[in-house]
């Protein structure tokens, strides 16, 4: 016979307690963490600007009820919409992440912690709208920065030793989590009200991976962040209205999040939550790919050049090696036929062909029209992926985290060219004093799809200075992204 199962409340859950008080007390300190994240703004803004260009994103923006305006509601950045903030926050999380090329975390769990950006700023705008409104002070813009630290943090310190992929869930999972948390602050919840947030966001229901692989792999993987960072502040708003929480939502026997969802298994952690996300994030500066293939593609640039100065051709390529981690094996290593753009950005056999053959890739790359070239699919069938170990474990060693990859071309005749290794790409840690000027260029360039000259220098005027955009109200910066 059973034993009875005590009615007790129990009291909040680790996991839950940790993450608020971190939320709560944490001072950022870091001007490393506070540089990069002015850097991840800009350039996760920017990348949201060029998504605004593909009318598969826009049709999914503005309000749920067409021309909705929210008085004093966010604003949208690119656009003339305001709305409430959680639709604004499903609108800027859409756009950031459309085109695949914010920020990365590559861990046991991969994601892009700069996806709760739309959940942050939506709020920060909201707040600080209606603040003007009523003779109170804004929100500044380094409340925003500051926020974004910390929900990089939540969301990577999680990842770091914890695989939801492995379990079939989705990432967006943490951004859901790390955006309930710092939206919660903002709105001013106390620590009880902001831990039964967090539980919400635990106790939700949780996308799966489905969309994201074949033979599904379809366009929700674009927007699901989006949905995400909104979700969040919909949670926080309903914690504020008082609506309880959930304590033991993690660890409840048989009905908890690890006993449901986790297989038993309790989180793990490798360190304690700080500002070492931000500090250590992975840019996506030169092409808009997949994290795990970006050294691929930048070996295959290398390469490209080299059949330009050799006389080769692709048609001449007899196989293609890709020397890889395990990782990237398990996500991007794909055969047989490609539907989408969603499919092919995710496929590393494509992301080598495309600048091989054009010595590039861009966005429009994945769209039909340069998928139909046949000589794409002729190279993909004549690649194979292997694992290096040494590559998987260089990439999982928090002192190194590398995403390494190694292209060998061989030919026909029987020739071959070196094998061309790139451990680190452009946007890593270690390559900031030649990523950042690059990443400036990019946002230049992604502002100049938007705004006409004289917008666009008022923008980078305030978001190149640090001290000049951390001291800027929130409503009065994203004023300048209207249209």
């Amino acid at each position: 016979m059973s034993a009875p199962i005590s009615n007790v409340r129990p009291e909040p859950d680790r996991v839950l307690v940790d993450i608020v008080d971190y939320v709560l007390n944490f001072q950022v300190d870091s001007t490393l963490a506070l540089d990069t994240a002015r850097n991840c703004l800009i350039d996760t803004l920017g990348c949201g600007l060029e998504a605004l260009t593909y009318p598969a994103c826009t049709k999914l923006m503005g309000p749920i009820v067409p021309g909705t305006i929210v008085p004093n509601g966010a604003k949208v950045p690119g656009t003339s919409f305001q709305l409430d903030p959680v639709q604004a926050a499903f609108n800027i999380g859409a756009m950031i992440r459309w085109l695949d090329f914010n920020d990365t975390w590559l861990a046991a769990e991969w994601g892009h912690p700069s996806d709760n950006l739309g959940g942050i700023l939506a709020t920060a705008d909201w707040l600080s709208r209606n603040a003007v409104a009523t003779g109170k002070k804004p929100l500044s813009m380094k409340d925003v920065l500051i926020a974004m630290i910390k929900a990089h943090e939540i969301q990577g310190c999680i990842a770091l030793e914890n695989s939801f992929n492995k379990v079939g869930l989705d990432h967006v999972l943490l951004v859901k989590l790390a955006s309930t948390a710092v939206v919660g602050q903002m709105i001013g919840l106390t620590r009880d009200e902001l831990i039964n947030a967090v539980s919400l966001a635990f106790v939700d229901g949780h996308s799966l991976r489905t969309y994201r692989h074949a033979p599904n792999t379809g366009s929700r993987k674009s927007w699901a962040a989006g949905d995400a960072t909104s979700r969040a502040v919909r949670l926080a708003l309903i914690a504020k209205t008082g609506e309880m929480g959930y304590p033991s939502v993690l660890t409840a026997k048989t009905w908890g999040f690890y006993d449901v969802l986790f297989k038993g298994n309790a989180f793990k952690f490798q360190r304690p939550y700080g500002s070492y996300v931000m500090e250590n994030v992975l840019f996506k500066i030169s092409f808009p790919a997949e994290f795990h293939s970006q050294t691929a593609v930048e070996a295959a640039m290398t390469l490209h050049a080299k059949l330009a100065e050799t006389g080769k051709r692709v048609e001449d390529i007899k196989k293609i090696t890709i020397r890889t981690h395990e990782a990237a094996i398990r996500i991007i290593d794909k055969k047989g036929p490609l539907d989408n753009p969603a499919d092919r950005d995710h496929c590393i056999q494509y992301m080598i062909a495309v600048p091989l053959i054009h010595g590039r890739l861009t966005a429009s790359d994945y769209e039909d029209g340069i998928a139909k070239d046949q000589r794409i699919d002729t190279l993909r069938a004549k690649m194979e992926c292997v694992e290096d170990p040494q590559f998987t474990k260089d990439y999982h060693d928090p002192e190194k985290r590398s995403i390494a990859n190694a292209l060998t071309v061989e030919f026909n005749d029987g020739s071959k060219f070196d094998e061309v290794v790139v451990e680190y790409p452009i946007g890593h840690k270690r390559r900031r004093e030649d990523g950042i000027p690059l990443l400036v260029e990019k946002f230049r360039t992604n502002l100049a799809r938007r705004f006409p000259a004289k917008q666009q220098e008022a923008i980078l005027a305030v978001s190149l200075d640090q001290a000049t955009l951390e001291a800027m109200p929130v409503n009065e910066y994203v004023d300048l992204y209207v249209i």
